[in-house]
């Protein structure tokens, strides 16, 4: 395994993260598809196993079970401060008009209930799931400062928002001389790689992480492109994520499935492998459902790509509409 300080601070993370949205109650929230504890807990053994030592996932992951299997596998497997623990907070957990934000109601809330559920007194990164257009940045940057001197947290990070916010939340927090976000969890992969616009040169400059979530693209990069799973048969983000441009990101897929097969090695390996490449990234956040899954990720850190291969992946590629997170 390799390591790596998270942007500038002194956090320091394997370059594969294992991302735990699969591992939860299917009774739970809006995944079926997810994996039971007992079946979850083998995932998350294997990627110990690898010295994988950070795990990223969100309360509303199955409902808050996501975090209670992760919390109950870890403090079973290792000691606590061997690994990195993220997860997140805006979304609603009830449905009800008090539930979701970034509120300092909601952060202070939604904090007790994830340690609760994992089981520890502290998080290690905690991240805004999304921009919250309802409330003014600076009661949740203050929030998340006051949750931060609490020592309930060590470090605050961001997901999916538009460049200028991020921006915005930075000079806040600046302002106020409070905790600044050391990391961006943003969507980047060989099909959309829109974050190059503007927010990946802005983390560079700043000294902060990138932790791209759907790395493989749901496995639009790793498989036929018609074949289906049960996740694709179930999951709305799919076509939400990648149904508006299948004609250009088919020829993204062909060639990373050509350049695997000239070095006779899978396609997860090639595509992750790229993303590695990517200077701003520190580590990808990788589901895994299949012990494969893992074996490629961790593989994918040990390959050179050579500068063809990278100008055979990316030529393909065109111009996306930009994703409104919401």
């Amino acid at each position: 395994m390799h390591y790596r300080r998270l942007g500038t601070s002194g956090l320091n993370v394997s370059r594969i993260a294992l991302g735990c949205m699969s591992y939860g109650d299917p009774l739970q929230g809006s995944h079926p598809w997810t994996l039971p504890a007992e079946q979850s807990e083998k995932f998350i053994a294997q990627a110990l196993d690898l010295g994988i030592n950070f795990f990223d996932t969100a309360n509303i992951y199955s409902l808050g079970s996501s975090e209670h299997i992760l919390g109950a596998a870890l403090k079973k497997m290792t000691s606590r401060e061997e690994v990195v623990i993220a997860t997140k907070v805006y979304e609603s957990m009830t449905g009800q008009p008090l539930s979701g934000g970034l509120s300092r109601r909601a952060i202070h809330q939604e904090i007790d209930a994830s340690l609760r559920r994992l089981g520890t007194d502290y998080i290690d990164l905690y991240i805004v799931h999304r921009w919250d257009y309802t409330t003014p940045i600076e009661e949740t940057m203050r929030a998340l400062d006051d949750i931060v001197r609490a020592g309930k947290v060590r470090y605050i990070g961001a997901s999916s928002m538009h460049t200028w916010q991020f921006v915005k939340a930075q000079y806040t927090a600046d302002i106020g001389g409070w905790t600044r976000f050391i990391s961006m969890q943003n969507h980047y992969n060989l099909i959309n790689r829109e974050e190059e616009r503007e927010m990946l040169s802005y983390c560079a400059d700043e000294g902060i992480g990138v932790t791209p979530w759907s790395p493989l693209a749901r496995g639009r990069l790793t498989r036929d492109w018609d074949e289906t799973s049960a996740r694709t048969a179930s999951d709305p983000i799919q076509k939400w994520l990648y149904g508006a441009s299948e004609i250009a990101d088919r020829l993204v897929a062909k060639t990373v499935h050509a350049i695997a097969a000239e070095r006779s090695l899978p396609a997860a390996q090639i595509a992750l492998s790229w993303l590695l490449h990517q200077p701003t990234v520190t580590a990808p956040i990788v589901g895994a459902t299949s012990p494969h899954h893992l074996d490629d990720a961790v593989a994918a850190l040990d390959i050179e790509l050579t500068d063809n291969d990278r100008r055979r992946l990316e030529a393909p590629y065109i111009p996306h509409a930009v994703i409104e997170y919401t």
